[in-house]
């Protein structure tokens, strides 16, 4: 299996989106995570869901969970206010590392050792040459785990 293979479409957003679109996005999808793209469509980032859950959580919570207890129910339907007037940009942590990118040619054990070592949910695959990069979609690491079982099966 290579990596053009295994790829499939995926939601992406750019910078600038709306951050509480994306939350909703990810929800909606049970995603668990968004690739982020440039003005290019180029990958840039991966926003992962438990990135988004960590900005909608009071800071004093993150800190003490045992705080959560405290806040009523009426105050916890209103985290998602966090996200109101965000970009997905705001939304990024300072120290995201760049996403992890496959080539077309890549096997699924390469993509999966990429994966592994970033701890990646996903993997961009992309396509380069002199226009540019163009994305060829996603592998999510249940996506490939749900491949290498069937191999391993058969």
């Amino acid at each position: 299996m290579r990596a053009r293979d295994l790829a499939v479409e995926y939601e992406t957003v750019g910078l600038d989106s709306d951050a509480l679109e994306a939350a909703r996005l990810m929800a909606e999808h049970r995603l668990p995570a968004l690739l982020v793209v440039d003005e290019e469509g180029a990958p840039k980032a991966i926003l992962p869901a438990s990135q988004m859950i960590k900005i909608l959580v009071p800071g004093y919570v993150v800190e003490d969970p045992t705080l959560a207890a405290v806040v009523d129910e009426r105050h916890a339907d209103r985290l998602c206010a966090a996200l109101k007037g965000r970009k997905v940009r705001d939304c990024l942590s300072k120290t995201t590392p760049p996403p992890v990118v496959a080539a077309p040619d890549d096997t699924a054990l390469e993509v999966a050792a990429h994966m592994a070592q970033a701890r990646s949910p996903l993997v961009a695959v992309v396509d380069k040459d002199k226009a540019g990069v163009r994305l060829l979609g996603v592998i999510t690491a249940s996506h490939l785990l749900d491949r290498l079982l069937a191999v391993d099966s058969a």
